[in-house]
């Protein structure tokens, strides 16, 4: 039988708890539940008022995998659901996730949270901007912490403050809390830092997508500004073999990361990381915080 747990007033249905999701760690669905619970304060500060996509991957990481914008069948009516643009022509309804019950609700499908850089109540117009460094092997998230730096001080001289997270996989995302600012001038301004990155760093950087540019150097992918993409929410367990998380770090860490290990994050550290650091991430939500785009 299915258990029914009561959450915040709210009747939920939690299956498969023994369902083994992270093969290398046997890490089980019922603890990747009691990870969500238990940090929920942070991710619902991330999550709050912007439209969910869901990469699904509810046999883990080596089963099937499928990304969705629609809420899933079976969508209670307590959660809550905005109609929002897709592109110019195109309109569609997606969940947002505002509390607790939504949460778990949203954890028990197994996903991995995405979301786009601006609310629900303001399309397209973004309200924090990302760089996402993706390293080309023999590249490692060491190359990525030389590039936020260079990109963090290059931020600064215009007056924004960059905070930096795991990728939860092999890279590092670069986050910058904006004034509300329309999504395809935030796009414009993240390509021009990722082509004078590129410049400045030699052999080391570049701003194209093609894989056949990408051995050995760092891509910072600034089409994630783009109105229409989403990034993985901060928080957000990914679907790895592992139960590994897009989780924030410190610049001390950034500086001294050696080796790919250091800066690997997984379900058991961000509870404890919580309670060392807070919400490394607040300024993102904190409107005091942001900045003007140049």
């Amino acid at each position: 039988m299915t258990p029914i747990t009561e959450v915040e007033g709210r009747r939920l249905a939690l299956s498969n708890l023994e369902k083994v999701l992270h093969p290398a760690t046997g890490t089980t669905k019922g603890e990747v539940l009691h990870y969500y619970a238990t940090i929920a304060d942070a991710i619902l500060t991330h999550l709050r008022d912007r439209p969910l996509s869901f990469l699904r991957y509810p046999d883990g990481p080596d089963g099937q995998l499928f990304f969705t914008k629609n809420p899933p069948p079976g969508t209670p009516d307590w959660v809550e659901v905005v109609d929002v643009p897709r592109s110019s022509r195109e309109r569609g309804e997606q969940v947002v996730v505002q509390d607790l019950p939504s949460l778990m609700w949203a954890a028990n499908l197994v996903v991995e949270f995405h979301t786009p850089q601006w609310k629900a109540d303001r399309p397209a117009r973004a309200d924090r901007m990302v760089l996402d460094l993706d390293p080309g092997a023999p590249a490692t998230v060491v190359e990525c912490c030389d590039v936020a730096l260079w990109l963090r001080e290059r931020l600064a001289a215009d007056g924004l403050d960059a905070y930096a997270k795991t990728s939860g996989s092999k890279g590092l995302h670069l986050l910058v809390p904006l004034e509300p600012t329309p999504s395809e001038e935030v796009s414009g301004y993240a390509k021009g830092l990722a082509m004078e990155a590129e410049a400045e760093l030699g052999g080391l950087v570049v701003h194209r997508m093609a894989r056949a540019l990408r051995p050995g150097k760092v891509f910072v992918d600034h089409s994630q500004n783009a109105a229409a993409k989403t990034t993985a929410t901060p928080y957000t367990l990914r679907a790895r073999t592992e139960p590994t998380v897009s989780a924030p770090v410190t610049w001390d860490e950034v500086e001294g990361c050696a080796s790919p290990e250091d800066l690997v994050l997984r379900l058991g550290d961000i509870p404890g990381r919580l309670e060392r650091y807070g919400d490394l991430l607040a300024p993102l939500a904190d409107p005091a915080a942001a900045g003007a785009l140049p």
